[in-house]
């Protein structure tokens, strides 16, 4: 087991010798990662609170902008199989959010159509 200074050392040296814009990109992948797995948790407090498996909208749009940022990093990296996986997931996503703002639309029209004229 290193000690705490070795570590630190390593940790400099990796620092030092890195060009910054891999350190940019590293944090927009943490960043990434971070967001895409927000909506897990907010999925799961969703579902602790009902007492059942359901899914809040706000876990579309955590899917949406951690995807997004992901498949920017993978490209990046040019990383082919994350490309597509995370291209893949940001059209499900999108749609997703289609469905949401649609119903949203139609129950805003229904409930003006409902309201008296004057």
């Amino acid at each position: 087991m290193e000690t705490f200074p070795a570590l630190a050392a390593k940790i400099y040296m990796w620092w030092s010798s890195t060009a910054t814009i891999e350190i940019i990109w590293l944090g927009i992948g943490l960043a990434a990662q971070l967001m895409f797995s927000m909506r897990f948790i907010v999925q799961w407090i969703a579902s602790e609170r009902a007492r059942q498996s359901i899914v809040p909208e706000v876990f579309w749009y955590f899917s949406f902008m951690g995807g997004t940022l992901l498949f920017a990093y993978a490209i990046y990296r040019a990383d082919p199989v994350f490309i597509l996986g995370q291209g893949t997931g940001l059209l499900i996503y999108a749609r997703n959010i289609d469905f949401i703002w649609q119903k949203k639309r139609h129950t805003t029209i229904l409930g003006e159509a409902s309201r008296p004229q004057i």
